[in-house]
């Protein structure tokens, strides 16, 4: 499992441990933060899997990613491309979440886990039966190995943030591990949980950041098979995967083989689809699904498209402001160049009114702040009073500007036009400029048409500001650099709803993440408000708590104008080949299309 699907699965979750006995004694098989666990120990399997899927067959798709090739197999190091697939299918974690509890973790590799009433550290005692691809056991010591070398200078540095509150792992037997916690957490235990593990002979030694190329040496269901590298990996699965009757995994990853081909262009993405080259694709655009997404194998029945609707938190998408530029520092420049979005004319021209508005940072979820604060969030921000303004106390959270009468985009434009003339933009010899006479410009990094389509017209609408926007084109690898080290202007980001979002914040929103290269602060925020309350959101110890921090934050965020809101999907569109697969009679609840494609479909026999 990788980082990032980690903490995906893994940071919703909470920390009420599902003891079945009390004080020393080995007996929890689950984590949970503030429910039941839904599975009682010893069940047979998750309800949204066949647990008779017959094995075999394979199943070619494309990543949903934007990547256009990749250049290592090392998915925890900052420099770099790794190919897709490689966290979920060849390494493997701790405990493991599950599509129905967005906030539950069951026992992988740990066979049991405890957390002492102080909640300042978790212990792990690992299934003797785990075994690496070399045939080795997996032992503390590699658990030990894996968080050490994660929290190491030679790995991504986003674990260093995310982890940040770990004291140390600790080998305590041969199959017994503990993390030690600087503070007292309910989400910390599930966290080091979500590790992944790898073998400590995995690179021979090398330093973790020369590791680039060597085979990963994991305990997952997969291993790496056929590789046109750059462009295409095959993962074969494992016929003596260790864990393959584990009730966590019992009726899960059936094909034989999975593989993720990687296409540098979208139009020739979709024509191979069509033109039978891999079997399923997510569709992001609209646009092509309804104009591209057509013709006689869509209406014989051979390519079936569908529309997927989860109980997910909606999606966020959008231009992200990078605060750390002298001219978007004022948030009321920041707010100016949000008002000449016109997601009204976008949303029909362009996407078929398939859309739905962003309004913050957690659409559609009970974390969602709205109107004016409510007690709970009052009681949150009273404590913090000297750090946040007057008025996000006593005004309705802002909503993102619409064009929908009696508002207008001339009266939006009107309204940014004095905003900027207040933060000391004026237009004047053909261009808004500063007091030195300097002219503004927005320059939007694109690594394809799928976006400018997008930009286009919004940057025609600044042009009426008197803002020049330009847009760069260049391959998503080069474009992933700038964005490490921060070298933008405006940037689209589109960042899966989440179900109980907690450590994960303090990466993407803390001062101390603004400077570190490779975090996901791209806005470089830095509010003291805001670091106390992701710390708040870290700490939170039941859900009603969390849900009013996470408002709060809400509401914190969107009075900063840190973005230019875009829209979401509240459906996942996916198309696949007809008559070649098969999936389970129950859908589960809260899941990402590719995930649950690719663990719980069989192929037909």
């Amino acid at each position: 499992m990788t980082f990032g699907s980690t903490a995906r699965t893994l940071r919703a979750a909470a920390a009420a441990l599902a003891l079945a006995a009390t004080g020393d004694a080995w007996a929890a098989h689950a984590y949970a933060q503030f429910g039941d666990v839904k599975y009682p120990p010893g069940f047979d399997h998750f309800d949204y899997v066949n647990p008779k899927a017959p094995k075999g067959g394979a199943i070619d798709l494309v990543p949903p990613l934007r990547i256009t090739n990749f250049d290592k197999y090392n998915p925890f190091t900052l420099k770099g491309t790794a190919a897709p697939g490689l966290g979920d299918l060849v390494f493997e974690t701790l405990l493991t979440g599950n599509f129905d509890e967005p906030t539950t973790a069951y026992g992988l590799l740990a066979e049991d886990v405890q957390v002492p009433p102080d909640k300042m550290s978790v212990t792990f005692r690992l299934n003797p039966a785990a075994r690496f691809h070399n045939g080795k056991p997996v032992l503390a010591a590699d658990v030990k190995h894996s968080f050490d070398t994660l929290m190491s200078k030679q790995a991504h540095p986003q674990y260093r943030v995310v982890f940040g509150d770990v004291a140390g792992c600790t080998v305590t037997g041969p199959l017994t591990v503990r993390f030690d916690f600087r503070k007292a957490s309910a989400e910390l235990p599930l966290l080091v949980g979500g590790i992944p593990v790898f073998s400590r002979d995995w690179g021979a030694g090398k330093p973790f950041d020369q590791v680039i190329t060597d085979i990963p040496i994991g305990s997952g269901p997969y291993r790496i098979g056929r590789v046109n590298f750059g462009r295409d990996i095959s993962y074969n699965r494992d016929p003596n995967y260790w864990g393959r009757d584990l009730n966590v995994r019992r009726g899960t990853y059936n094909f034989d083989r999975i593989t993720q081909k990687i296409y540098k262009d979208n139009t020739a993405q979709t024509e191979g689809f069509k033109a039978g080259e891999f079997d399923y694709i997510q569709v992001f655009s609209a646009k092509d699904w309804v104009r591209s997404y057509v013709g006689k194998k869509f209406t014989s029945g051979e390519i079936i498209k569908e529309s997927l609707k989860p109980k997910n938190a909606g999606d966020f998408q959008g231009f992200l402001i990078n605060t750390r530029r002298e001219k978007f520092k004022d948030v009321r420049v920041r707010e100016a160049i949000g008002l000449a979005f016109d997601f009204e004319w976008i949303n029909h021209m362009i996407n078929y009114d398939a859309h739905t508005r962003v309004r913050g940072f957690f659409n559609d979820s009970d974390f969602e702040a709205k109107g004016l604060p409510g007690p709970d969030e009052l009681a949150v921000m009273e404590p913090l009073r000297k750090l946040i303004p007057e008025k996000i106390f006593t005004q309705p959270v802002p909503m993102p500007p619409t064009t929908k009468p009696p508002d207008s985009l001339r009266g939006n434009l009107r309204k940014a036009r004095e905003l900027l003339a207040q933060a000391g933009w004026t237009y004047r010899d053909g261009a808004l400029r500063n007091a030195k006479g300097e002219p503004f410009t927005i320059e939007y990094l694109s690594d394809g048409a799928r976006g400018e389509v997008i930009v286009t017209p919004y940057f025609q609408q600044l042009a009426k500001l008197g803002i020049q926007g330009t847009i760069r084109r260049a391959d998503f690898a080069l474009i992933q650099k700038r964005l490490d080290v921060f070298d933008y202007d405006l940037f689209i980001v589109r960042i899966p709803g989440r179900e109980a979002p907690g450590t994960d914040l303090i990466d993407q929103f803390s001062s101390k993440s603004a400077d570190t290269e490779g975090s996901s602060n791209w806005m470089g925020i830095r509010d003291p408000a805001v670091d106390a309350l992701v710390e708040l959101v870290a700490t939170a110890t039941t859900r009603p708590e969390l849900v009013a921090r996470l408002r709060t934050l809400d509401r914190v965020l969107r009075f900063g104008f840190y973005v230019v809101p875009q829209y979401y999907s509240r459906a996942y569109r996916i198309a696949y080949k007809s008559g070649k697969f098969e999936r389970p009679a129950v859908a589960p609840s809260y899941y990402r299309a590719e995930d649950w494609v690719v663990s719980t479909w069989w192929r037909k026999q």
